[in-house]
């Protein structure tokens, strides 16, 4: 069997590997854009603030490493349009700038996520904005940030959030702009995201929440972003206002949702069932809400690139669903979440109810310990956990992975609040912090 794979970063690294160990005589061919593959740019704002080793190991695999696993690779080519009835693709080598016409059996796309990049003057070919997505950004934004003495980062999710605090904590002034009212406001509830809020401003970073960037105009050696409120100047600007999908290719051919990501089903087939999709360009299933979303994580895209491996031949393995986990480190806090938030599910018509703990994580006795603030989100009819959410200086991120578990898994708070866990004066409480918040969840239940 033919299979043609467009794209390599997370999604097409993991079917490509899946593909050929489980069918080593298979014919596989990827096409990337770029000369490199699998980069975690998750790792970008930790290596601005001089917390990796070496930069070639935010890279997991190499062409060299699916070669040798039988993949013919296509390094630095650019598919430029498929013909889903014909089964063929057309690809250009952007090296030689020769053009090919080549033939699939099946096809997978996982042509992966682009920056948002609003209309907005001043922002194209300007050097001094920079973009945060892949390992040329990466390189770009490392090599500025060596001789720069302030920053304006334009997005208040986890990329902005990083990289602001990474531009603080080594000694620059950052001014942090975002159009939603709070730092992180889609990942956190006010209760959480106000303390992150202090936490910046705590560490001299000028918040401009509410703003929205109207231009970019270059002053010499600086640039000026000039918001719906008022003007900021800096040496450098990092545009980090989200992603989109890389789904231009396959419009009009297959069905997708209306900012382009292709829907898949539970075996990651799309409505043309010889094509797989998977990662930042397609859906995922949302187990909070039991719908199709948006989630571009590199975690998704793991799960969902095996899952072509597993399927390519024939629906065989199940795709399980996201609870879209995450967590952060920033300025020494630990902040973590599973699921929804209040104001998550508000945006989505999903009625929760919720409540709010703030705790020692472990008992007074010890020489130290320190509060943990928790969130617990809930089905108000069945009591189903919907969404959890912590924030303390407590390494507490593994917390996150109990709710994840506790979602796809249906438990209600009254589950969560007896799951057996440890205690070990060390670790926590006789009753689990998680224990404790799933209990005053129960009891507000109780008494509604």
């Amino acid at each position: 069997m033919k299979v043609i794979v467009i794209g390599c970063t997370h999604a097409g690294t993991f079917a490509t590997q899946q593909i050929l160990t489980e069918h080593p005589d298979f014919d596989v061919t990827v096409y990337e854009r770029n000369d490199n593959l699998s980069f975690l740019s998750c790792g970008i704002a930790l290596w601005v603030g001089d917390h990796v080793s070496d930069p070639d190991k935010m890279f997991y695999s190499s062409p060299e490493a699916l070669t040798s696993l039988g993949a013919s690779m296509k390094m630095q080519h650019d598919v430029l349009s498929v013909d889903t009835d014909a089964k063929t693709l057309e690809v250009k080598d952007l090296v030689s700038d020769e053009t090919s016409t080549e033939s699939y059996d099946k096809l997978v796309i996982t042509t992966g996520s682009a920056p948002v990049i609003p209309p907005i003057e001043g922002v194209k070919d300007n050097d001094k904005v920079k973009l945060c997505k892949n390992f040329a950004d990466a390189k770009s934004i490392k090599a500025a940030s060596n001789n720069i003495k302030s920053a304006v980062v334009i997005g208040a999710g986890y990329i902005g959030a990083e990289l602001a605090e990474q531009f603080a904590v080594t000694g620059k002034k950052v001014t942090l702009i975002d159009g939603l009212d709070t730092v992180l406001a889609k990942n956190f509830d006010s209760e959480i995201s106000d303390r992150v809020a202090k936490d910046y401003t705590d560490n001299g970073v000028t918040l401009a929440m509410g703003e929205m960037v109207k231009s970019f105009s270059n002053d010499g050696d600086q640039i000026t972003v000039t918001t719906t409120k008022r003007s900021y100047t800096a040496d450098l600007a990092v545009l980090s206002a989200g992603f989109r999908p890389r789904t231009e290719l396959m419009k009009g051919k297959l069905d997708m949702l209306d900012n382009g990501a292709i829907i898949t089903d539970e075996y990651m087939q799309t409505s043309n069932p010889d094509i797989f999709a998977a990662g930042d360009s397609s859906v995922v299933k949302y187990n909070p809400t039991g719908k199709d979303d948006y989630i571009p994580l590199a975690t998704n895209a793991v799960r969902q690139g095996i899952l072509i491996g597993h399927n390519i031949v024939k629906p065989t393995v199940k795709y399980l669903g996201t609870q879209a986990s995450s967590a952060v480190a920033l300025f020494g806090k630990t902040l973590a979440s599973s699921g929804l938030t209040v104001g998550g599910a508000k945006a989505r018509g999903v009625e929760v109810d919720s409540v709010t703990l703030e705790q020692n994580y472990r008992p007074e006795f010890m020489l130290s310990t320190t509060p943990i603030l928790m969130r617990l989100v809930w089905d108000p009819k069945t009591h189903v956990v919907l969404g959890g959410a912590f924030y303390s200086e407590y390494d507490c991120a593994q917390s996150a992975n109990l709710i994840s578990l506790a979602i796809q898994n249906k438990m209600t708070i009254e589950d969560l609040s007896m799951v057996d866990m440890l205690f070990q004066p060390n670790y926590d409480q006789p009753l689990n912090y998680v224990n404790a918040v799933a209990m005053q969840a129960v009891a507000k239940a109780t008494n509604a």
